[in-house]
């Protein structure tokens, strides 16, 4: 494995890493390997895979479906 050495990291954006790897309970290194990973490998997601997110979570909110009469008296009572 090939090791890197990163010169000149601003101290907001190194304080920012050192917080977030406490935070993901990582080391320093391995979180900006997963950032580096997540920004340099992520993948586009397929309509399909979009599609399937987007049902889970409208699954998960359980949430009634927004209809132009619900909408038209929210409205109305914002502007009372």
């Amino acid at each position: 494995m090939k090791s890197l050495h990163i010169k000149g990291v601003p101290e907001d954006l190194y304080r920012e890493l050192k917080g977030r790897a406490k935070a993901n309970r990582r080391s320093l290194n391995s979180e900006v390997v997963f950032c580096l990973e997540r920004v340099l490998k992520g993948r586009r997601r397929t309509a399909a895979e979009l599609l399937a997110w987007a049902d889970a979570v409208r699954e998960s909110t359980r949430l009634p479906y927004l209809t132009d009469d619900a909408l038209n008296a929210a409205k109305r009572d914002g502007r009372q």
